[in-house]
C-alpha cells in the first residue's frame, strides 16, 4: 500500500502527539526521543512529526510518498529525470528511525517531496556519512538549523547539502 506522508515540525510533540492521537484515534505507530510517526490506515497517511524549537508554530518539514519496495522508488526517479525534473537519490540511508531508499525533488513552491521505501528500522533519527558525526533528519547536515551546522559532504555548503537532501529546515 502506497501512502502520502506529512512530516510536520512541532515545538510541543507530546501535546501534538495527544492531538493526532485523538484526531486520528489511533496511538503512534513509532516513537522516539524527539520524533513519533503515525501510520494511519483511513486515510492512507504518514504523519510525521518532528521535535522543533522553543515555541515556534508548527511548519511543514517536508512531503512524502511512502511505496512498498525499491523497485518502486527506481522507477519514480526514472519517471521524474525522464519528466525533466532534477532529482537527488539515496540509498540505504538512516533517516527518521528507519533505513531507506528514495529520491528527493522539490515542487514548483521549493517543497522538498520524497518517494521513499522503508527497508528496516534504525537507531537514530538522522543518517552519518562521515564517522564520529551524526547527520540531522533527513537535512545532510550535521546540528541541522543551529549555529554549529555543516555539511555531511564537506565538498559540500550547508545550503547545498540542505538543497540536495529536501531538507525544509528555515534555520
Amino acid at each position: 500500500m502506497s501512502r502520502v506522508q506529512l512530516a510536520l515540525r512541532v515545538s510541543d510533540l507530546e501535546g501534538s502527539i495527544a492531538f493526532y492521537s485523538k484526531l486520528f484515534g489511533t496511538e503512534p505507530a513509532k516513537r522516539r526521543p524527539g520524533y513519533a510517526n503515525f501510520a494511519i490506515t483511513q486515510p492512507p497517511l504518514k504523519l510525521v512529526l518532528l521535535e522543533g524549537e522553543g515555541d515556534a508554530p508548527t511548519a511543514l518539514d517536508h512531503l512524502g510518498v511512502e511505496v512498498e519496495t525499491t523497485a518502486q522508488v527506481t522507477d519514480t526517479t526514472a519517471r521524474l529525470s525522464q519528466a525533466g525534473l532534477a532529482t537527488f537519490e539515496e540509498n540505504d540511508t538512516s533517516c527518521c528511525y528507519a533505513l531507506q531508499d528514495k529520491v528527493w525533488v522539490h515542487g514548483p513552491g521549493a517543497e522538498p517531496w520524497e518517494v521513499y521505501v522503508v527497508k528496516a528500522d534504525a537507531d537514530t533519527l538522522g543518517k552519518s556519512d562521515v564517522p564520529g558525526q551524526s547527520g540531522d533528519a533527513c537535512c545532510g547536515t550535521t546540528a541541522c538549523c543551529t549555529p554549529g551546522e555543516s555539511a555531511v559532504d564537506p565538498a559540500q555548503t550547508v545550503e547545498q547539502a540542505k538543497a540536495a537532501a529536501g531538507c525544509a529546515c528555515s534555520g
